[in-house]
């Protein structure tokens, strides 16, 4: 056992002055006196690990082969006659050392006036600065009012979703044939209705203008109309098509059109018991419907690549585009009904004069994944989703990618805008539906083609409503605080 020796200050007289025989023999029976070896165990359980009991003794243990090992044997050999009473006293006591790192992190020395140096906890203080910093920012951000309604989780999987015409209510489609009726808030979304209206997966929800009628149809080949406030069924269309129906779209108060699988089209009226027109032109499966707001011109894309055309007036074809070779998947009218937008699998978006629907007018190479959804938000602004699972917002003529609206884990599914414009939804494969708020949009300028643009960074530029900054942000912060300085 190492014995803890007391060193002495050189400047004091020399040991030879003291020492004498009756002292030796004293500081040899504090060597082997049992209060040491209790102070030498209450000391060991003091540390706080093995680490630091090696480091303490590496701390006392003497280098024998220093040039100062000499007189520190000398200094060593000091007696109690030398030290004060509060010092004898001390030295009886267990020595509990803190560890280095504790030392080093929170003990600064400051210089004073006068040369000499003292300790104090700045380093902790700054520390601990930072996490209320950290602290204040986290509760700021989760006391600052939402923007959006919260996300809503379903155990089935969604098929589609459509926002209600007047009233801050979303219906949610879904696999198992039920439509769930949510009124929606910024602070918590309300479960209004269930209702179960098909047997097999619901795959297209609409309202109806009014909102007082919920239109689905479904792969059972069937069509319902039910009541939005009583759930009571209106109107049920049975084997309304010889395939699954795939595609819905409202016209006008009384009138809207339906899509299957196979490729057929077909125009209904509520006042009537049976279709009011039936058309096929196309192989494949119809992937979107759509109409402007004068509601002449029934557009239909497909996954053959083919954009139809069908004047809802004379119940006859308009015209047929020239097929693509890739599937077109979604559309949107913009520039006060002067364009037509059309995306595709391969994630190109081709813009149609309007009139000349035959073949494309211009070309825009856009996300290179497969685009499946197609909303517009202004009459120059659209928002493309699809199996990236990331919400874009577009500029339409000239094209620009904005940015990154929103996100999802998975492929996203359908695609909606609420009535003021305010909110769109999107639901993915992960079973939810997620809100984002896009008003910022309406602060967008035009974008003009004489602009130098870098097209990566707009392409992963995230807008305010995603859930993600951007890291340039972050810089900027810092290098506007610098200039301030």
């Amino acid at each position: 056992m190492r014995l803890h020796q007391n060193f002495k200050n050189p400047d004091d007289r020399s040991d030879s002055e003291f020492i004498d025989d009756e002292l030796v023999e004293e500081v040899e029976e504090m060597e082997n006196d049992e209060d040491l070896l209790d102070n030498e165990a209450r000391y060991m359980q003091a540390s706080d690990s093995e680490d630091d009991v090696d480091n303490r003794d590496a701390d006392f243990q003497l280098d024998d082969d220093t040039e100062d090992s000499s007189e520190f044997d000398e200094m060593a050999e000091n007696t109690d006659e030398t030290l004060s009473n509060d010092e004898r006293d001390n030295a009886n006591k267990p020595l509990v050392r803190p560890k280095p790192s504790t030392l080093n992190k929170n003990v600064q020395t400051e210089t004073s006036d006068d040369g000499g140096g003292t300790e104090s906890c700045g380093g902790r203080k700054d520390e601990e600065d930072e996490d209320d910093e950290t602290v204040r920012a986290i509760i700021a951000a989760i006391k600052k009012p939402r923007s959006s309604p919260p996300e809503i989780k379903l155990e089935d999987f969604v098929t589609d979703i459509c926002f209600h015409p007047e009233r801050d209510i979303i219906a949610v489609a879904t696999i198992s044939g039920d439509v769930c009726l949510y009124e929606y808030s910024n602070q918590k979304n309300t479960l209004l209705h269930n209702i179960e209206v098909h047997a097999k997966a619901c795959r297209d929800v609409q309202f109806t203008e009014d909102g007082c009628y919920l239109l689905t149809c479904s792969k059972d080949k069937s069509i319902m109309v039910t009541d939005v406030e009583t759930e009571k069924l209106k109107k049920f269309y049975e084997n309304a098509h010889e395939d699954a129906i795939n595609k819905l779209h409202v016209i006008d108060a009384n009138v809207f059109a339906t899509g299957d699988d196979a490729g057929t089209i077909k125009l209904w009226d509520l006042r009537m018991k049976n279709e009011i027109f039936g058309l096929k032109e196309v192989e494949d499966y119809i992937t979107q419907l759509l109409t402007n707001d004068v509601g002449k011109l029934l557009f239909a894309t497909s996954g053959g690549g083919y954009l139809s055309t069908i004047n809802i007036a004379a119940r006859k074809l308009y015209v047929q585009s020239e097929p693509y070779e890739e599937e077109l998947t979604c559309m949107g009218i913009y520039r006060g009904d002067s364009k037509l937008v059309v995306g595709s699998s391969k994630g190109n978006l081709y813009t149609f004069n309007w009139g000349q629907f035959g073949y494309h007018s211009d070309k825009f190479p856009g996300v290179k994944a497969s685009m499946s959804e197609m909303i517009p938000i202004t009459d120059r602004i659209a928002c493309v989703a699809g199996e990236e699972g990331i919400i874009r917002a577009v500029h339409v003529a000239p094209f620009r990618n904005l940015g990154i609206v929103g996100q999802h884990t998975m492929p996203i599914e359908s695609l909606d805008i609420s009535n003021n414009g305010e909110l769109i939804a999107s639901s993915s494969h992960h079973n939810d539906v997620r809100f984002w708020n896009v008003k910022y949009f309406e602060d967008f300028g035009d974008i003009k083609y004489n602009e130098k643009h870098n097209a990566y960074k707009e392409k992963h530029h995230n807008l305010p409503s995603s859930k993600f900054t951007n890291a340039s942000d972050f810089f900027s912060d810092l290098a506007k605080e610098n200039t301030e300085e």
